[in-house]
């Protein structure tokens, strides 16, 4: 049986979090990802499998290694999600900047 695992219910967890990040400028097996961590190999590998689970990471074999990668496609996903809240943050401090540069400009006055 596959468990259904949410992108966000993944990406809420800091270690997972931190994998992420690992694996945003390589490609790393299990052991060189937990090698990372002050915690037991398995903790790791648990971690490692719901981020594959919710497609967060693609996995690739060669030989005996398994070496996993972010999946650029799903990371896009979470992204495009965040994109609507981003516009709002960037609307309202380009709006709190111009009231304080106009706050600025009338005590120069002054």
């Amino acid at each position: 049986m596959k468990i259904r695992r949410d992108v966000f219910q993944a990406i809420a967890d800091p270690t997972r979090r931190t994998i992420l990040l690992l694996l945003a400028s390589q490609t790393m097996t299990a052991g060189a990802i937990a090698a990372n961590f002050d915690v037991a190999r398995p903790t790791v590998s648990n971690h490692i499998k719901i981020l594959t689970e919710c497609e967060l990471l693609k996995q690739e074999q060669l030989g005996r290694e398994i070496y996993y990668q972010l999946n650029p496609e799903k990371m896009k996903a979470v992204d495009n999600f965040l994109e609507p809240f981003r516009k709002m943050w960037d609307d309202r401090f380009n709006k709190l900047e111009a009231v304080m540069k106009s706050k600025i400009h009338e005590r120069k006055k002054r």
